[in-house]
């Protein structure tokens, strides 16, 4: 589904992203761990067309090559990201934020099957679709981004950092969502630091450093590595 190849990205001068590979296959969910600065967001943003790589790098969906698609076409091929930090309209309503997800042609046919499923997801939405987003919590905020994204009837959702700021029984309900996502067939690809959360959904994962993606491996067999344990677990090698 997703194959990325040989990606690179710079800043300037700054190398943010060398020769980086990975894929995602239909309906798997895959997880991207790495300390703050190892390139992560900017792997996603670079999938989402919001920046632009290096030449010569591959970044193929569908077997078509997306490097320099505009970024508003993405979502119109298969692709939705949940930026860090949310992103949604704050003076909007949550009905409105729904809709705007909806905008992609792919999606509008199928608007109301989309928002049922969302709030299927995430009653709390259902109950509270006149109410202007920037008077919710965090947590809330986080649903109604996931559940745009989602509007656009994506083959692929993205999150960057979804449990970030969250306290811990929300980032519980978060990933059990994304667990109910994952099984309804959808493809993930999940940038974040919460490990034991997101490996518990996952089917295998990459760790990245300084850019690179220094390792793969199953779920599994990233739980009991002992570079993610010394980073990420506080425990010895």
């Amino acid at each position: 589904m997703l194959e990325i190849a040989n990606l690179s990205l710079h800043y300037g001068q700054h190398l943010a992203l060398d020769r980086v590979s990975l894929s995602v296959g239909p309906g798997e969910t895959v997880v991207v761990l790495g300390a703050n600065g190892a390139g992560k967001s900017s792997l996603l943003k670079a999938a989402a067309g919001l920046v632009r790589p290096d030449i010569g790098c591959e970044v193929r969906f569908g077997g078509r090559q997306i490097v320099g698609l505009a970024p508003h076409l993405v979502p119109e091929a298969g692709i939705a990201l949940v930026p860090e930090g949310r992103g949604v309209f704050g003076d909007l309503t949550v009905a409105e934020n729904l809709a705007l997800g909806a905008y992609a042609k792919r999606a509008r046919a199928s608007e109301a099957e989309s928002r049922e499923f969302v709030y299927s997801l995430f009653p709390k939405l259902a109950e509270r679709q006149g109410q202007f987003v920037n008077t919710m919590s965090g947590g809330e905020q986080q649903m109604v981004a996931i559940a745009r994204a989602l509007m656009s009837k994506p083959d692929l959702l993205m999150l960057d950092e979804p449990s970030l700021g969250l306290a811990p029984v929300v980032v519980g309900e978060l990933f059990a969502v994304l667990g109910r996502v994952r099984k309804s067939g959808l493809a993930l690809l999940i940038v974040e630091q919460n490990v034991k959360m997101s490996l518990s959904i996952a089917d295998r994962g990459y760790l990245m450093e300084a850019g690179r993606v220094v390792g793969e491996n199953s779920a599994s067999g990233l739980m009991n590595d002992d570079a993610v344990k010394r980073a990420f677990l506080g425990a010895a090698a």
